[in-house]
């Protein structure tokens, strides 16, 4: 069966994943976003040759199957829900809902309409990050010790600086440890094999009081000196998280949205007994190696010089370099192949709702964590 898509949502994000179905190509039918003008206004900008007006009337197209989930988190649930009760496979931005218990529940909705659920862990598609976890399944930094790292970013440095994630109601009641932290930890179980565990957080406001303005902000849009209002912010700026993980691993976490000069630099080093192994988004084209006993390595992305495993992910050749926005083409390229493949008994290659439940699971221990600051034991269930 051929898959058409819908993306609801057409910002920053919702962009990126149209630009990238059309790169694989899967036909995109077209947007929904806030209101009917405004879903006119974004399908004619894209090409696309649809304006939806509600969830309803997506769930309502028999020919759409596959919808993409690019809304702000607190509709996250609802509208999953209702698509999936529809027969439409879901691919959602994270997280996946607002809590745990929602999120177990789209797990289960999945499992009931036999259903395929994919969340958008895309930094997972990294080339280089998955020539590190073919490393280290082959044993060629040897048993794994530590891992430490982090994601900073600075699109939230000022208090003029605004988006609907510092709203709890909207967001959460983690900002920073949810947007990105979660990219970070997901990254880091799927690159070792090994769970968190156990969690001792320390949680910061940086800005206790940031300018709302009197109009619409797009994500990462300059800071205004517009008309303002003054609100107090209760989502953290700020966190660096103590973990444990399976195996007797430890590592270390710091997020932050406040670090000027870093746009968004998720790194990561893990240290194993025979070597280590480190990497950052914001130069994702080169993975160094270390060693103890002769020279280091720094690993460039080429395909004709990676493992096996990570060689089909890399499109193009030795010296023609790969970001961000082609994370999301082979993602989705893992989610719609299996789509097409029929057998969704089969293992998922990609990041799934059970993961999506995990992440939430894990920003609850999080959580709990900070406010009674102690070490809190993440409950997989």
């Amino acid at each position: 069966m051929k898959q058409v898509a819908v993306v609801v949502g057409a910002g920053f994000v919702g962009k990126a994943h149209i630009e990238a179905l059309r790169r694989l190509p899967v036909p995109v039918r077209g947007t929904l976003v806030s209101s009917g003008d405004r879903s006119a206004a974004a399908a004619k900008a894209l090409g696309l040759e649809r304006a939806y007006t509600s969830v309803d009337e997506i769930a309502a197209d028999p020919d759409i199957t596959v919808v993409h989930v690019c809304t702000p988190n607190y509709v996250h649930f609802e509208q999953t829900a209702k698509l999936l009760r529809a027969g439409k496979h879901v691919l959602c931005e994270k997280p996946l809902a607002m809590d745990s218990r929602e999120s177990a529940t789209l797990v289960a909705l999945a499992k009931e309409t036999n259903r395929v659920g994919g969340v958008a862990h895309n930094l997972r598609y990294y080339p280089l990050c998955i020539q590190a976890r073919a490393l280290i399944e082959s044993g060629a930094i040897g048993q794994v010790k530590l891992v430490h790292g982090g994601f900073l970013q600075d699109w939230l440095t000022y208090p003029t600086d605004w988006n609907w994630r510092l709203e709890s109601k909207l967001g959460g009641e983690l900002r920073a440890v949810s947007d990105i932290g979660t990219h970070w930890l997901d990254l880091m179980m799927w690159i070792t094999g090994r769970k968190v565990t156990e969690v001792c957080a320390d949680l910061a406001t940086v800005l206790p009081i940031r300018h709302r303005p009197r109009g619409r902000v797009e994500t990462f849009q300059k800071a205004s000196n517009a008309e303002h209002d003054d609100v107090s912010i209760t989502t953290d700026d700020y966190a660096s998280v103590l973990l444990h993980f399976e195996e007797d691993l430890r590592g270390v976490m710091t997020v932050s949205q406040v670090s000027a000069g870093r746009k968004a630099r998720l790194w990561f080093e893990i240290d194993g007994s025979k070597g280590s192994l480190a990497w950052n988004s914001e130069s994702p084209n080169t993975l160094w190696i270390g060693r103890r006993d002769r020279a280091n390595e720094v690993l460039p992305k080429d395909p004709a010089l990676l493992s096996p495993a990570a060689r089909g992910f890399a499109a193009y050749p030795g010296g023609h370099v790969e970001g961000y926005p082609d994370t999301f083409v082979q993602l989705f390229r893992d989610f719609y192949g299996y789509l097409d493949a029929g057998d969704f008994d089969a293992r998922r290659p990609f990041p799934t709702f059970a993961n999506g439940n995990h992440e939430l699971l894990l920003c609850e221990a999080i959580g709990q964590s900070a406010r009674d600051r102690a070490w809190v034991p993440v409950l997989w269930g």
